[in-house]
């Protein structure tokens, strides 16, 4: 929670949370929060993933809305100002129903937009031929290119908002991470390091060979800037692109928010500096990653 005021008083105003983080509990902290706050703050939540098993059938009228009602009492607001569909498989961006149905709740006012998150380049370019979804929440970061080919290009063309999620490849790009690391036994991190739980696309950003990973961040590391953290590097790496509405990474606690924010006054990184950056994506982590998502 204090992260959370930092980040406002910071200037901050976009939040973006699920459903199902915390069963319920992220979205109960962020009400929490805003009931102390003047300012206008824009909450993004996400529905889906509370499907078990989550399959494409499962995003049907009543289930959609069902998740809408739980989250408008958790956010104890009477219209979400952007819902998100999370991660679903490919096939539901195939199903114009599920479309129609977020444009009746659109209607009826309980959203004001809806949106996508996605796994896969594919599907992001899929979602946006559906005229009312204002924005994409894709991968997007040092260890990830492929979305700034052609999918920035058609979201741009379509005005679709991207908002660059997994910023810092699950830490890794924080250049805090070593060999040694471990993580708590609830961490992805440590339970779906190949998949195992979900897309391994989620953890480190797809890099299984974790070792590799490194060796490319010790690089990136001798092209920061002065007075920068890694992180703040990476953030600004993708601040770079002009069709990304935003990044958003996470903090744990009020200095970390700090932090993060920093990254908006780092002086833009020049042509040299972004080539380099993707001979070492070349070099290291192209061939794990880029035809996979």
């Amino acid at each position: 929670m204090a992260a959370l005021h930092t980040a406002i008083d910071q200037g901050v105003n976009l939040i973006d949370t699920a459903d199902v983080y915390g069963d319920g509990r992220s979205e109960r902290l962020i009400t929490q929060v805003l009931k102390d706050r003047s300012e206008r703050v824009y909450v993004l939540t996400k529905a889906g993933r509370r499907l078990n098993p989550h399959l494409a059938e499962g995003y049907n009228r009543a289930n959609l809305t069902q998740f809408v009602e739980r989250s408008l009492q958790n956010l104890s607001v009477d219209t979400i100002d952007l819902l998100q569909l999370h991660c679903p498989s490919t096939a539901v961006y195939y199903q114009p129903e599920v479309f129609s149905i977020l444009d009746d709740l659109v209607t009826q006012g309980k959203i004001r937009y809806y949106g996508v998150s996605v796994e896969k380049v594919e599907e992001a370019l899929k979602a946006i031929e559906y005229p009312n979804v204002q924005t994409v929440q894709i991968i997007f970061n040092m260890f990830r290119l492929r979305p700034s080919e052609l999918f920035f290009q058609e979201a741009t063309r379509r005005q679709v908002g991207i908002l660059a999620r997994v910023p810092l490849a699950s830490g890794l790009l924080t250049g805090k991470l070593s060999l040694s690391s471990t993580f708590s036994p609830d961490d992805h991190r440590h339970f779906n390091r190949h998949g195992e739980a979900f897309d391994v696309g989620e953890t480190f950003s797809g890099v299984e060979d974790l070792e590799r990973g490194l060796h490319a961040v010790e690089e990136l590391r001798t092209l920061i800037p002065d007075n920068a953290t890694m992180a703040q590097f990476a953030l600004r790496w993708i601040l770079m692109f002009s069709a990304v509405t935003c990044a958003i990474p996470g903090a744990k606690n009020p200095e970390q928010a700090r932090q993060n924010i920093a990254a908006v006054d780092l002086p833009a990184l020049n042509d040299h500096l972004m080539r380099q950056i993707t001979t070492i994506y070349q070099r290291y982590i192209y061939d794990q990653v880029h035809h996979r998502w």
